[in-house]
This record gives structure tokens, sequence and C-alpha cells, in this order.
């Protein structure tokens, strides 16, 4: 259903942490000129941890609004509630987004069986498209392909995203047959993942360089490996620096950079290190992404 370069997108502050609404709309259009394939919003990039029921309402209304027609919105609704993710999984449908993110659930620790009734769950209490999202370096908890195998039985779970950056785990999936998509998570991996048969990416990297990525999820998708190789190895420096500190730190510091956000971020997270700012700036000034 959605195929490409799928950018996990930031959630633009000011210095004191509230949501800076004009530099959204700025991104927004920025991403749309440089061709990105799909946004993603509310999401680990996007600090869904820390953004309050009624910013949530506002950012989905304008960024729907913002790239309607140009490209698919898909919201991050999932928690470790399966309760509180069919609430904000219904609201997601009700502002008109084209899919939602569903994380496993973190901190709780569920079981296999587990995992399977919180998406039944989800799937069969509200219809929109369903991607479910598994980076276990995170929440603690790994979808498993045999539990995602059975959820393949409910037509809405559409997808998954795999940030585990493992090839063997990408082949057993497809090994298996399923009517779903597969996008990788990690941006690194994210040429060999999509070469092999994954249908896209949801990056990181994407909201520094998009039409980099855009341009590597359609060499990818073609199965053109050398020009896929060669795109990739632009980014691949971009891939590494954007991880240095917990993502998005160094993400939102690029960003701010290149004068499309301003510098705010919420605790418990912080700004960028000074100690890592130096090579950050190479990186970028690398990429003609700084002035």
């Amino acid at each position: 259903m959605f195929h490409g370069s799928l950018v996990a997108l930031v959630t633009p502050m000011h210095a004191d942490g509230s949501i800076d609404f004009a530099s959204l709309e700025k991104l927004l259009d920025w991403q749309c000129e440089n061709k990105t394939d799909g946004l993603v919003i509310l999401g680990t990039t996007g600090e869904s941890a820390t953004i309050e029921n009624h910013e949530r309402r506002e950012i989905i209304t304008l960024s729907i609004a913002r790239v309607k027609h140009k490209m698919p919105v898909i919201v991050g609704t999932g928690t470790n509630s399966t309760m509180h993710t069919i609430e904000l999984t219904r609201e997601a449908m009700s502002l008109g987004a084209d899919a939602v993110l569903l994380v496993t659930p973190y901190y709780n620790k569920p079981t296999q069986e587990g995992l399977f009734q919180h998406y039944r769950a989800i799937a069969k209490a509200i219809s929109i498209p369903q991607i479910l999202y598994n980076v276990p370096s995170r929440t603690c908890c790994d979808l498993l392909p045999k539990t995602i195998s059975r959820l393949s039985q409910y037509a809405n779970i559409i997808g998954v995203k795999e940030a585990m950056g493992d090839s063997n785990r990408l082949k057993k999936l497809l090994e298996m047959n399923l009517k779903m998509d597969f996008y990788s998570g990690d941006d690194a991996t994210a040429m060999e993942f999509m070469l092999q048969g994954g249908q896209g990416v949801i990056s990181v990297a994407a909201n520094v360089a998009p039409k980099l990525f855009h341009e590597l999820g359609v060499a990818a998708l073609n199965k053109d490996r050398a020009l896929a190789e060669k795109i990739n190895q632009q980014l691949r420096e971009l891939n590494k620096i954007l991880f240095i500190e917990t993502n998005p730190i160094p993400t939102k510091w690029a960003l701010y950079k290149m004068g499309l956000i301003q510098s705010g971020i919420r605790l418990p997270l912080t700004q960028l290190s000074a100690q890592h700012e130096a090579k950050m700036e190479a990186v970028l000034k690398a990429l003609f992404c700084t002035k």
C-alpha cells in the first residue's frame, strides 16, 4: 500500500518545548518538495511519548491538511495499553489518517500470545490500515515471525516495520508469503532490506536528506543495485551520525542547523552534547545540507 521512503518526522518545538506549528508547516512543505513518498508522524522520532493528547490532535490535523493529496499520512498510535491504543487509533482515523503505526507494548513485556491478543483487539475494533512496529532495542519485546503470521489473517494489518536491522528476520518473513508489506526501521540496512524484497523504509535520516532517501527507495525497489549502492554510499556517514546520541536528538540538531526548525526538545531528552557538534557539522556540510 505504501512504498519507498516514508519519513519518520520530528516534532518541531520552540526553545521552551512548546510545539512549533509554523516550523512543522515549513518542514512538511520541504518534505513534499523533496519527493518524500510518505509521512509518519508521532512515532519514536516525533517524541510521541511526551506529546499531550490535545497536541496530538493539532499535529495530526495540521499535517493531513498540509500534505493532502501529496503523500499518505501514517500516525503513530501505539502504546503499552491496548485500550488507550484503540482510543488513539480511532481518533487518528476520524481525523483522516491513511494508516497507523503500532509499536509493540513496552515495559509490560507481554508474551507472544499477549502481543497477538493486543493487535487482534485493535484490528477488530478499528478498520484503518495498521502497520505493526517491532523495535526490541526500545521495548524489550520482540514480535516474532510466527506471531506476525497469526496476525496476517486480519486484512487491515497491512505491514510490519522491522527495526532490528537483521536480514535473516526479513528473509523469514518473506518465506512465509504473507499478504503484508515490510518496512525497514533501520536506515543503515534499508538499502539491502528493499533490494531483498521489502517495500520501503520508515526513515529517520530522511528528515535531513529526503531527496536522497527517495532516490534510494526508487533505485532499490527497481532492483538497480549499482545505483542504490551509489546513493547509499552518500548516506553512509549521515546514517551513522544521526544515532551518535539517542534519536531524535542528533536529527533535531541537524534540522536546526539547516534552518528548518528551532532548537526545542522535551525532557527527558536534552540538546546534543557539545563534543559531537563538530563531527555533525562536517557530515552535514559534506551532504550540502547546511548553508
